[in-house]
């Protein structure tokens, strides 16, 4: 993650448009808050990938929400389109006018998270195989130049996720799309989190495919125990392997055969933001007040005069 920031870092200063790819399920999620940072200066061009899994009614609000942002343009992607070049290139000229000619090309840098279908899209552009894929997060290691076409140059780097996700939800999210390594999550619990937006969501498509009814006094725990049954997930004594059933829930969400889901609309992941703000500054003023207390015991730093530190956010009363 270090090596990629610094990558990106160094690349910018020369870089025309960035194309930030984002899962259609998860838009809001899949966005690196870090990656915003470091290229907020430059005209952006989201590309909404894999929209064939995603719910055809909740893409077109989440490209209406991003072409609404300043100096950005959104379009959405699938595996099915053959030549979805002409569209980026047009795209990019779109948003830097005065580049894209011999004397002087467009500079396009394309990132996005792991996983997110990046080294497919590239090699649908360029006609051949020019990165690897494959069904897991991390497969692109170093910073690959790519001529897409006469005066356009495209500049590939690893997938990077941030360090620290203050949506909860996200994490979630992230980690159902694969985004996460399986050895960084557990399957359980994510499972658990996904049929908690499906059974208020998508109830259709879990009776569809489990043949599971949602019912008042259904709960994540009792759903994914059915279903487990339902799919043969079952120990000795009768006994349910909830491993089992949550691994079937995950796989079949990220292969569509669930159908078309999406898992937030901008207005939930705005909400979700807006509570994770909030809860990382709760704890910020909490790690501060404990630090704080730390270097007056260890003398680093004066007491503070109580009269004035009795009205600062962390003061305790006999520290």
């Amino acid at each position: 993650m270090h090596l990629t920031k610094k990558a990106i870092s160094e690349r910018i200063k020369e870089i025309d448009v960035v194309i930030e790819l984002l899962d259609a399920r998860l838009p809001g999620s899949s966005a690196n808050p870090m990656l915003a940072e470091l290229t907020s200066a430059k005209p952006a061009l989201k590309v909404l990938n894999k929209q064939d899994l995603a719910d055809p009614a909740i893409t077109p609000l989440w490209l209406d929400h991003y072409n609404n942002l300043p100096n950005t343009r959104a379009i959405s992607l699938d595996a099915s389109e053959t030549t979805p070049a002409r569209r980026l290139v047009e795209a990019c000229h779109t948003l830097a006018p005065l580049r894209g000619t011999m004397v002087k090309p467009m500079r396009v840098l394309i990132c996005g998270i792991p996983n997110v279908g990046k080294s497919t899209l590239i090699n649908t552009l360029t006609g051949k195989r020019a990165t690897k894929t494959g069904d897991e997060a991390g497969i692109t290691k170093i910073e690959q130049r790519i001529v897409l076409a006469d005066g356009f140059y495209l500049w590939d780097t690893p997938g990077m996720l941030w360090p620290r996700i203050i949506v909860a939800k996200s994490g979630y999210n992230l980690a159902a799309s694969g985004a996460i390594g399986r050895n960084a999550f557990n399957e359980e619990e994510v499972a658990l989190e996904l049929l908690n937006y499906l059974m208020e969501h998508y109830p259709e498509s879990l009776l569809t495919r489990y043949k599971v009814e949602v019912t008042p006094d259904s709960t994540d725990e009792t759903l994914l125990e059915e279903i487990g049954r339902k799919r043969g997930a079952v120990l000795t004594k009768g006994k349910v392997n909830l491993q089992k059933a949550a691994e079937i829930v995950i796989y079949e969400f990220r292969h569509c055969t669930l159908g078309r889901i999406t898992l937030e609309t901008p207005e939930q992941f705005a909400l979700w933001l807006a509570q994770g703000k909030l809860l990382d500054a709760e704890r910020q003023v909490k790690k501060d007040a404990i630090e704080t207390n730390r270097l007056i015991k260890f003398k680093k730093i004066p007491r503070p005069d109580r009269r004035t530190a009795v009205n600062k956010p962390g003061y305790k009363e006999g520290s």
